[in-house]
């Protein structure tokens, strides 16, 4: 069960608007990593959250009982990390949704298994978006059992 993660933005108090508007959560100021990084809360009862933190800042380990700290490095690049979440949204909308933001945006299907809105935040940083009917492809497809017998016969899905 994953119960937050972080991602990096341009414009973090922006990205961290439109998560919200996808989750029909809320955005909120989180001061204690980096200056203008933000919170979004899916408002569900896991507490889901997402950290939106400035392009530049990277997570550092600190030495003896302190919690970890932002650094801003200047690094501006691609990322591999990403995630996949949960909206009400229909499809339609959430390609509304990115087409406003000028984000590119595409309906995929993952291996055959479970589609998903390839949304690409910023123009550099993909989130997969499932619509109700994607969530439920990717819980009936998404299983430990399902993944064994994929990599058995050759055929994860890639």
């Amino acid at each position: 069960m994953l119960f937050h993660m972080s991602i990096a933005a341009h414009d973090p108090a922006h990205v961290a608007g439109v998560i919200a508007e996808l989750w029909g959560g809320e955005a909120l100021a989180f001061p204690p990593v980096a200056e203008n990084s933000w919170l979004v809360m899916a408002g569900d009862e896991r507490g889901t959250g997402l950290e939106v933190y400035p392009i530049d800042v990277v997570l550092r380990e600190s030495e003896g009982d302190a919690d970890a700290w932002g650094e801003y490095t200047g690094q501006v690049t691609y990322t591999a990390t990403h995630g996949a979440i949960a909206t009400d949204l229909d499809r339609a909308q959430v390609l509304a949704i990115a087409e406003r933001e000028g984000w590119p945006a595409k309906y995929r299907k993952r291996g055959g298994m479970f589609g998903v809105i390839e949304m690409w935040i910023e123009g550099r940083q993909m989130m997969e978006v499932l619509t109700p009917e994607m969530q439920a492809e990717y819980l009936a497809t998404m299983t430990a059992a399902n993944w064994r017998r994929g990599l058995a016969r050759g055929a994860v899905p890639a």
